[in-house]
């Protein structure tokens, strides 16, 4: 049941691996005996990789064709002064997190300090025992491989996250696609959907059975994301091409029933959904309904006297796809010319008010009950309602509703 369109976002690849760092270093010195005796020391390491640079004015150069883990400088060498070679590593975006080493012939606090000052990570007076020039050198390269790998990890997550935001975007227009065009005439329809930014799994849909029946629903998928977004769809596929068999799609609890033993949740990585479905009989004018975990639908009426009602259609039910042989009920309702029905997701009413405390589904309905605004749609004073109680940015969950007029 899933389509070309879904395949695609499932069918993304992965990103790389994040890759691993060797230890490598950088000699900067003029003197070839002291390259020789590092080489010497290190050649036994086989993980470490030694690079060698005899002209300290192509240092920053190689530094940054050979990418160091650390860096050993000389600090007294011909044309080119060994603490404003530090300054210049330091001031090279390549070069400047990696750990440096100055080596010296002699020990100076003063020359020390400064090259501290400067950036340097550590001080030797050349040449020191091979065992503790490898062990600075692991120690050094190990801290800075971290940073490194950390960094990648950053980046890696970045991709992804954009990657994220791309398919749920898409995901979301998807589902905002397949939503319905606006009904004029018996029955007038508006909606309004803003998915959450992760994307929860709601959909809705209305369409006529037959020339006197017409069958309207709202869903939430359980979690978020393009996961819940899929199921969403494959649902509304299944609704509006009404390929459950030996179902009647006028008779919504038996709907349920086929929804809940074809979309088991252990055969659907562990979702579930709740659902309200009703049909609308044109010439009994009375609405039949079921009902599995969703908050109810609510029929706004208003009597000879201007009395403005509102009633709560809700049968018991589980939700959709948690247990096998789950069963539905439907219940009737009688609909007159200038009634309104609201059908809409917990997310557009689940919000915190400014005292801290969540909006109650009877306290929203009463905003249902409202009067029309002549200057502003009902979904989108509705709307409006929300938004000012959600704040700016997007909902936690998405935002459904539906309205449908009874003229």
């Amino acid at each position: 049941m899933i389509n070309s369109h879904t395949e695609q976002i499932l069918s993304r690849a992965p990103l790389p691996l994040i890759e691993s760092f060797p230890i490598t270093v950088l000699l900067v010195d003029d003197q070839q005996i002291i390259a020789e005796a590092v080489r010497r020391m290190l050649e036994d390491q086989t993980d470490i990789k030694l690079h060698y640079c005899n002209d300290p004015s192509k240092a920053i150069q190689i530094a940054n064709e050979v990418h160091p883990t650390v860096i050993l400088q000389d600090l007294v060498m011909p044309d080119v002064d060994g603490l404003l070679l530090v300054k210049y590593f330091r001031a090279n975006p390549l070069t400047h997190e990696v750990p440096l080493i100055v080596l010296s012939a002699e020990e100076q606090p003063k020359i020390k300090a400064e090259a501290f000052a400067l950036g340097a990570n550590d001080y030797i007076v050349k040449l020191p025992d091979k065992v503790e020039l490898v062990a600075r050198i692991r120690y050094h390269s190990a801290g800075y491989i971290r940073l490194l790998e950390r960094d990648q990890a950053f980046k890696r997550l970045e991709e992804s996250q954009k990657i994220l935001n791309a398919e749920l975007a898409e995901a979301a227009d998807y589902v905002r696609s397949l939503l319905p065009a606006a009904l004029i005439g018996a029955i007038k329809t508006s909606w309004r959907f803003l998915p959450s930014t992760q994307l929860g799994g709601d959909a809705f849909g209305y369409h006529w059975i037959d020339q006197d029946h017409l069958a309207f629903y709202l869903l939430d998928v359980c979690g978020h994301g393009v996961g819940a977004a899929l199921l969403s769809i494959t649902l509304m596929n299944v609704l509006r091409s009404q390929t459950l068999q030996n179902t009647d799609f006028k008779n919504p609890s038996q709907v349920l029933s086929a929804l809940n033993e074809s979309f088991l949740m252990e055969n659907h990585n562990e979702m579930f959904f709740t659902m309200w479905y009703g049909v609308y009989d044109k010439v009994e004018k009375h609405i039949l309904y079921s009902c599995g975990g969703h908050p109810p639908a609510v029929l706004i009426s208003t009597d000879n006297k201007g009395k403005i009602s509102a009633q709560d259609l809700k049968t018991p039910g589980l939700a959709v796809g948690a247990m096998s042989g789950s069963k539905f009920q439907n219940a009737v309702c009688k609909v007159s010319a200038g009634d309104t029905l609201y059908l809409f997701s917990d997310g557009v009413y689940e919000l915190t008010k400014p005292d801290g405390t969540v909006l109650k589904l009877s306290e929203f309905i009463e905003e249902l009950k409202k009067p029309s605004d002549p200057m502003v749609e009902d979904v989108d004073r509705i709307l409006n309602f929300s938004q000012a109680l959600n704040g700016s940015g997007p909902f936690a969950d998405d935002f459904s509703l539906i309205q449908l007029v009874f003229a």
